[in-house]
């Protein structure tokens, strides 16, 4: 595949992604509604509430698999230490809005230049994790994978790797576990990927996220989604939305 194609493929991904609109909802495994929306909805969100973006950041491989990056966090973070994560966090004072908070994360953990990056759409409303924190997916394409040259903060990040992102829905290396909780049954989704002499463990908040991304872009649900009998699914995705394969 020669980097004209790729390109284009990323083109047209990143055009269909922005024609989202705000009103196609997918309802999550726990209830809450969840929809992709364009960029220009980066309002912020509920005040009072600790909100931390995250970049789900894009690119094509040499094969024209769509990948995504991940960081594998510090041992010495005082929360979440040695946990797979998408590059993010808090907000802080000065950032304008979610994009600014999550490509400013990007750039500190690994060294990733908020000008490689095209951010397309959001997920909004955003997820809330175990913690109460309101985290909000920033989908952005990388297009020029060559010109990024990752530098590790050592003191937020051990190491950098990529996955495909279509693994996200298939049931291989899959597995959930079920929570109860008084309102609703949550269910943990893991995944694990193994590279070289390293095996990642992707799961929670993290894998939640990334098989919502992944549904959107491929235009179809999980092959495991029939086996979770609390996961709804109205107006995933419509024709707007990506509808051929990467």
């Amino acid at each position: 595949m020669n980097s004209t194609t790729s390109s284009l493929r990323l083109e047209h991904l990143s055009q269909q992604l922005s024609k989202i609109k705000h009103e196609n909802k997918a309802i999550s495994q726990v209830g809450i509604e969840k929809s992709a929306g364009p960029v220009e909805n980066t309002q912020r969100i509920v005040r009072g509430r600790r909100r931390a973006p995250v970049l789900v950041c894009l690119f094509e491989d040499d094969d024209g698999q769509i990948r995504v990056i991940l960081t594998m966090r510090s041992s010495k973070m005082s929360s979440h230490s040695g946990e797979v994560s998408l590059p993010g966090g808090v907000e802080e004072e000065g950032d304008i809005d979610a994009i600014g908070t999550a490509t400013r994360e990007a750039k500190e953990e690994i060294g990733l230049d908020p000008s490689l990056v095209n951010v397309v759409a959001m997920l909004v409303p955003p997820f809330l994790s175990k913690t109460k924190i309101r985290v909000t997916p920033v989908i952005g394409l990388l297009s020029d994978k060559q010109s990024f040259r990752p530098v590790l903060n050592p003191s937020e990040v051990e190491t950098m790797f990529d996955v495909p992102l279509e693994m996200f829905l298939k049931d291989e290396n899959w597995r959930v576990k079920q929570i109860q909780y008084p309102e609703y049954v949550y269910l943990l989704h893991s995944f694990e990927y193994k590279v070289e002499n390293k095996t990642f463990m992707i799961w929670g908040l993290t894998a939640e996220i990334l098989i919502h991304v992944a549904s959107i872009v491929y235009q179809r649900l999980p092959n495991f989604v029939k086996q979770l009998h609390n996961f709804k699914v109205s107006q995933f995705v419509t024709s707007d939305i990506l509808t051929s394969r990467m």
